[in-house]
């Protein structure tokens, strides 16, 4: 069977899918050898949902299946603010290391590889990412969620520290957390929670 990355558990019908990798494997036993394939899939609801799994099987299609069945049994929340990301991330997993930084709106997903996968699935529009060391996609694709558990918005951080969002961010940029109606600022607010996040 596979192996899934990520935590909240749970489902969603209407999902997107991105196969990462197919790694064909080839076991040598006494009559010739035996191929199998593994397949790396990410899925997610391109609204703050992401999950990623790993399928075995000796057709390719089936791998695949399987690998999207565990990437749906494991998928965590992503904190957004707007389209970008609540505050930079580095991240240091295994041979991997990462960086993660909100953008601006009109930026774009600036990323490639394995993480772009996990964040367009994720639905996060605006940001800057970059990868250093390894360049397996299984690790990659590990660290990227791993990054993404870390985030956390303002109105969480001070839900935490038993402070008033207010007394963090400040009154304008408060307001624009506690509209639920229209989007948050673009810099402004990504910027204010990065604060927030960071300050003792």
């Amino acid at each position: 069977m596979g192996r899934g990355f990520g935590g909240d558990r749970g489902e969603r019908s209407e999902l997107a899918d991105r196969v990462v990798r197919v790694n064909r494997v080839a076991k040598v036993v006494k009559g010739g050898r035996k191929f199998s394939f593994s397949a790396l899939i990410v899925v997610g609801d391109l609204n703050g949902r992401v999950g990623a799994g790993i399928g075995k099987a000796r057709e390719v299609t089936e791998a695949i299946r399987k690998g999207m069945e565990v990437a749906k049994r494991n998928m965590i929340t992503v904190p957004m603010v707007g389209t970008t990301i609540p505050h930079e991330v580095n991240l240091k997993w295994g041979a991997a290391r990462i960086m993660l930084k909100p953008a601006a709106p009109g930026t774009g997903v600036i990323s490639g590889g394995a993480m772009r996968a996990v964040i367009e699935t994720a639905g996060i529009k605006d940001i800057l990412t970059k990868s250093h060391g390894t360049n397996n996609p299984i690790n990659t694709v590990r660290a990227t969620l791993a990054a993404l558990q870390l985030l956390k918005t303002a109105p969480q951080v001070a839900e935490l520290r038993g402070k008033e969002i207010d007394q963090m961010v400040g009154k304008r940029l408060a307001a624009a957390y506690k509209g639920s109606s229209s989007s948050p600022p673009s810099g402004e607010v990504a910027a204010a929670a990065a604060g927030g996040a960071t300050r003792g």
